[in-house]
């Protein structure tokens, strides 16, 4: 398939590849229709962890992987960075899997010049303070949410509207969960700052996010679970957070500009 869009990087993660709530559908479509110099895989692309439950590979799944292989072959720069859920790759940082480099961290410079701490995410996982029972509980919560966002969309499917995630509707509105994720999100551009940069992009807490805080760039490029979401930047820098909301759609831009000169994001319409 020819590709439609063209981008200078992309960053792509919390894929979790081998979950059966993964969007792989969805993201097969979107590395088929566009093209770029780079992408980064920001931690969780394939889930170690649901797969120690129960095996869970369908063809899609397969055809993600190849997909970016195929990708990294044709002359695509593609970095790794492994998160929680892949951990067991971090062993492996330092060295090239066949056309893909594998990184712990990098920092990534924009074409305006800003540079950016690029992590997945769980090393903040401290600053979240979370008693066990509190964990177990969120675990809880997050596989209920998952299930009715399957149902859902189900229904919205059949009503021929597209995509929607029910989950980051909830949980935008329950105080605590938008507690953790502010929490987040400071913890972010503080480390960042901690290292003498201009700003963050990160993953983990698949709560899509392109913002200024504290005169600081936060990136959070979101999940294909709940929100099919990635980052890109454009060969003349701007930056935006893009939606992939439905197969053979075009990419819906979301988010809210901050500062023209920093965040040049436009919303969908």
């Amino acid at each position: 398939m020819t590709a439609q869009k063209h981008y200078k990087t992309i960053w792509l993660s919390d894929i979790h590849l081998g979950f059966k709530d993964c969007r792989a559908d969805y993201l097969l479509d979107f590395l088929n229709r566009v093209d770029c110099e780079t992408i980064y895989l920001v931690g969780d692309v394939v889930d170690l962890w649901a797969m120690k439950r129960s095996l869970y590979w369908p063809p899609s799944h397969y055809e993600v992987l190849r997909t970016l292989f195929h990708k990294a072959n044709a002359g695509t720069r593609v970095v790794y960075i492994p998160g929680n859920h892949d951990e067991p790759f971090r062993d492996y940082v330092g060295n090239i899997f066949g056309p893909i480099e594998i990184r712990k961290e990098a920092v990534y410079t924009t074409v305006k010049g800003k540079r950016l701490l690029m992590f997945h995410g769980d090393i903040l996982d401290e600053h979240m303070q979370l008693r066990k029972w509190e964990s177990l509980i969120g675990d809880a919560a997050y596989d209920l949410l998952l299930f009715l966002n399957r149902w859902a969309n189900f229904f919205r499917r059949r009503f021929g509207r597209h995509y929607w995630s029910l989950a980051t509707y909830i949980k935008q509105r329950i105080p605590n969960a938008r507690q953790v994720i502010d929490v987040f999100e400071r913890a972010a551009v503080k480390e960042a700052e901690r290292r003498g940069l201009d700003g963050v992009i990160c993953g983990h807490i698949h709560q899509p996010a392109l913002k200024e805080i504290d005169g600081l760039l936060y990136c959070n490029d979101g999940d294909w679970i709940e929100n099919c979401t990635l980052l890109s930047e454009s060969h003349d820098g701007e930056l935006e957070l893009l939606q992939w909301t439905e197969t053979q759609q075009s990419l819906d831009k979301i988010g809210e500009p901050k500062s023209a000169d920093v965040l040049p994001m436009r919303r969908a319409s």
